[in-house]
């Protein structure tokens, strides 16, 4: 089971790669007795939370990026890079784990997305995103950056961090023509991609959707296409 990481060249990224592979040790040493995690599972996963690589990154971020201090770091400040970056460095973890571990208790609907050559490589959205269907299922399809993305080849700069206030209809077609949405985008140091932080106000109320594109049915409609209707 053991992996090595002489390999990763930034000491963020061993410390959470190494706290990942005690979380399989921990949680799923009955279930298998060797682990051989790529590149791109580890401190992404897929968002399900049956995805054994999602449970070693949850154990990972909870050991190294504790929930209570976490919090004591970014309550009451506007999310940007910098405060991410200032997480990053306090636990000794890559910008990329700080900035998921950060989607996981914003208040409101954020959307983490890493890109290179103007495609996705992956993309997390925190709860409330997702259950307003502002997600991209990156792991079955190919999706190419919006032309108007900061992190756009014809768009993104080569240092510091960018940042503007765009339509959330660039990015997620669904949302009303009056969703706001910020976009924040900087390279993402070593590893050869830009990160894209996208965040929105609460939605309207939309269906959750799967990957696969079904609408999920609620507990109401079941009962309705079964013939129960409500008593009034």
């Amino acid at each position: 089971m053991r992996r090595e990481t002489t390999h990763i060249r930034s000491e963020g990224r061993k410390r959470f790669t190494i706290a990942h592979e005690f979380g399989h040790y921990i949680l799923h040493r009955r279930i298998q007795d060797r682990f051989e995690c790529g590149g791109d599972d580890i401190e992404t996963g897929d968002g399900n939370e049956r995805d054994i690589e999602a449970e070693a990154d949850k154990f990972a971020s909870t050991l190294l990026m504790p929930l209570d201090d976490f919090r004591k770091q970014v309550d009451g400040q506007p999310v940007n890079f910098d405060l991410l970056g200032h997480c990053a460095e306090r636990y000794g973890v890559s910008l990329t784990a700080a900035a998921l571990r950060w989607t996981e208790i914003a208040e409101k609907r954020a959307v983490l997305v890493a890109s290179r050559d103007d495609h996705l490589l992956w993309s997390k959205s925190n709860q409330a995103a997702f259950k307003s269907g502002a997600y991209f299922a990156t792991r079955k399809n190919t999706i190419e950056l919006p032309q108007d993305a900061l992190a756009h080849s014809n768009n993104l700069l080569d240092v510091g961090a960018q940042s503007h206030s765009t339509r959330a209809q660039a990015w997620f077609p669904r949302e009303p023509a009056s969703m706001p949405l910020t976009e924040m985008t900087m390279v993402a140091g070593q590893y050869d991609y830009s990160l894209t932080l996208l965040l929105m106000p609460d939605a309207e109320w939309q269906r959750p959707q799967h990957d696969d594109g079904e609408p999920e049915e609620d507990t109401f409609d079941r009962f309705i296409r079964n013939g129960q209707h409500p008593v009034r």
